[in-house]
């Protein structure tokens, strides 16, 4: 039995270059180029990374909630797969965005955790990601896998402005904004772009892993028949 080949698209040798470039210059802007914090010292440079992957947690909710959009409205399971790549990767960025504010906290605060409201906005966010991926896995059929998974991470989506905002919504110890100087500021702005990079490389070639398994399952399938 002849069948067809399916070939995915693969991140070429420049982009992983390009991304690693990216990813390393973060990384040595955080400890080389941004000056030492006269009040916490090296801790501050926590700020960094933390600042980061809570941007990676939010961007994972928004494309989990944008591919089951479109998985809704069109029925195809590969938005489903850039679901779940999205949704993993927000998983654990929204854990990293946790743990890293645990860090700054004791560092800022004297205590590993206080239910301030950004801090507790984004523990939900995680409990949210967390219920989304455990539903998921319950579930043997991939369309109502797909179709449930979109309905909860659109739902999901509710808790953004909840974290975005509840510096400016309600009273709290997290800063809104600190004061920054320009070269604090530029080494943000590059790890950013730095671990955005990093997302998307891995968010690519994990979806790519999810269509193999699914081809390979199928084939299998069609085998048994």
């Amino acid at each position: 039995m002849q069948t067809s080949k399916t070939h995915f698209p693969l991140v070429s040798g420049l982009g992983y270059v390009l991304v690693g470039g990216l990813l390393a210059g973060a990384i040595l802007a955080i400890f080389l180029f941004a000056p030492t914090e006269q009040t916490m010292g090296h801790a501050q440079r926590i700020v960094y990374v933390h600042v980061a992957v809570a941007w990676l947690g939010l961007l994972g909710l928004l494309v989990m909630a944008g591919t089951g959009i479109v998985y809704l409205a069109r029925r195809r399971l590969a938005w489903d797969h850039w679901f779940q790549s999205a949704g993993e990767l927000g998983w654990l960025c929204c854990g990293l965005t946790l743990a890293t504010g645990s860090l700054w906290a004791h560092e800022a605060w004297g205590t590993w955790w206080v239910w301030d409201p950004r801090l507790t906005t984004s523990f939900i966010l995680w409990l949210i990601y967390s219920g989304i991926l455990i539903v998921r896995a319950s579930l043997e059929d991939p369309h109502q896998r797909a179709r449930i998974g979109a309905i909860l991470a659109i739902l999901g989506t509710l808790d953004i402005p909840l974290v975005v905002l509840a510096t400016r919504w309600f009273r709290g110890m997290h800063p809104v904004s600190p004061e920054m100087a320009p070269t604090m500021r530029i080494t943000l702005l590059v790890s950013v772009i730095g671990f955005t990079a990093f997302f998307v490389l891995l968010a690519v070639r994990r979806r790519a892993q999810l269509q193999l398994q699914c081809s390979a399952d199928k084939l299998a399938r069609e085998a048994d028949m």
